[in-house]
């Protein structure tokens, strides 16, 4: 029987800091990336590039908002690098810490996976959780999704995500702004 010991503090929206704190505290294991209980990134990936993003937007509401996000890539390997098993926690933590000496990466930004592959187009995956198991660690990944951020404006609750009631206007497309 395999125990499951889920990570606490991991939510919809996981922090690089709870991830990256998690990772230090536990053993050293083999780390995986599941996505719906399956395996998404193969033995033998490589973290190839750690992105500290801000992010400015305005929503259809016309609300400006700003966040960060911490962005970690990861790509298949050789068929020789996959024969050597899955990157352990402790050398994926070598990778971001020497990532972190070079740019700034903000632990209360949300942490979130880039994967994609020739078959797989590339995408960021939020953590829903952590999995800590005799012999892995596995993060587990969901897609993301898409909201109506501008909720009360356009008539919608914010957690709509049919898109913008096209009889509210502030979704309907508007006459372009000339930039002089």
């Amino acid at each position: 029987m395999t125990q499951t010991a889920p990570i606490p503090g991991l939510s919809e929206h996981t922090t690089t800091d709870t991830l990256i704190t998690a990772l230090r505290t536990l053993p050293q294991r083999p780390l995986q990336f599941h996505l719906h209980s399956e395996v998404l990134v193969p033995a033998g990936y490589h973290v190839t590039e750690v992105k500290a993003v801000t992010i400015e937007a305005m929503d259809c509401g016309g609300k400006a908002n700003a966040w960060r996000e911490t962005v970690i890539q990861l790509m298949d390997g050789s068929a020789e690098d996959a024969k050597a098993g899955f990157m352990t926690n402790r050398k994926f933590l070598a990778i971001y810490d020497r990532v972190v000496k070079h740019i700034p990466v903000h632990a209360e930004a949300e942490v979130r996976f880039e994967y994609g592959n020739a078959s797989t187009p590339a995408m960021q995956y939020h953590v829903t959780h952590v999995d800590l198991q005799p012999d892995v660690i596995t993060v587990h990944l969901r897609t993301p999704g898409v909201q109506c951020k501008g909720g009360d404006a356009c008539g919608l609750p914010a957690d709509a995500s049919d898109g913008c009631e096209p009889a509210s206007g502030c979704c309907a497309p508007q006459a372009p702004i000339t930039l002089r």
